[in-house]
């Protein structure tokens, strides 16, 4: 199966060079190109991609804003921002909105392929020097007080699951060591995030880092 892809930017160029890249990729299929944000809503709505590349500064409304409907209106799409922007105020602010990746347009097209497919999986693709900047935020607020607590309300199946979430692993790598279906790991992490008030794996591996549960 291939993951449908819609691409996001204003520039015809840079749309035309994506695509060129992607539809090298046996198991890459665009089926829709935006040039604005109410553009990218309006395909997000009809052809319910995998994954969206957004790009944060388009005309009409922003790319987070865009991110933020797209995700509302499909929430199992992915959002990847395929952006110029590389400074911390775009980069928390599209994290916030949903977005699954953050990869800079200076990035080799590997990086891009790459970050596809762990969005696809459902997963969060950050760029080394994104990551950088998401790491340093946690550690900033490294110096509360342990909560022995935190775990509380969360089964112990849940509890093994929120480690190897934390981790990294995906839904299937998790359903493998625990000898369970990856649909199980998914209702496991929807649990996960309702009861511990998380809206993304990012806030997950932010929560795990903070609470002490992994090292950064």
């Amino acid at each position: 199966m291939k993951i449908r892809i819609v691409l996001v930017d204003d520039h015809e160029v840079v749309r035309q060079g994506l695509r060129m890249l992607l539809e090298n990729e046996v198991d890459l299929d665009i089926v829709g190109e935006a040039d604005s944000a109410s553009d990218a809503i309006m395909q997000t709505a009809q052809l319910r991609p995998d994954v969206v590349l957004m790009d944060i500064g388009l005309p009409d409304m922003t790319g987070i804003e865009a991110t933020r409907e797209v995700k509302r209106i499909s929430p199992e799409t992915s959002v990847i921002a395929l952006t110029i922007f590389e400074d911390e105020e775009y980069f928390f602010k599209m994290l916030d909105a949903g977005a699954n990746g953050y990869v800079p347009k200076r990035a080799a097209p590997e990086e891009l392929i790459t970050a596809i497919h762990v969005a696809y999986q459902g997963d969060v693709y950050l760029y080394p020097s994104m990551a950088k900047i998401l790491v340093k935020d946690f550690l900033g607020g490294g110096g509360q007080k342990r909560d022995k607590n935190y775990l509380n309300g969360l089964t112990s199946r849940e509890q093994e699951v929120l480690v190897l979430l934390a981790e990294g692993e995906s839904n299937a790598e998790i359903g493998g060591t625990l000898s369970i279906s990856p649909k199980t790991v998914a209702r496991h992490r929807e649990n996960i995030m309702a009861k511990l008030n998380l809206h993304s794996r990012t806030e997950l591996v932010k929560y795990a880092i903070r609470k002490g549960i992994i090292e950064p």
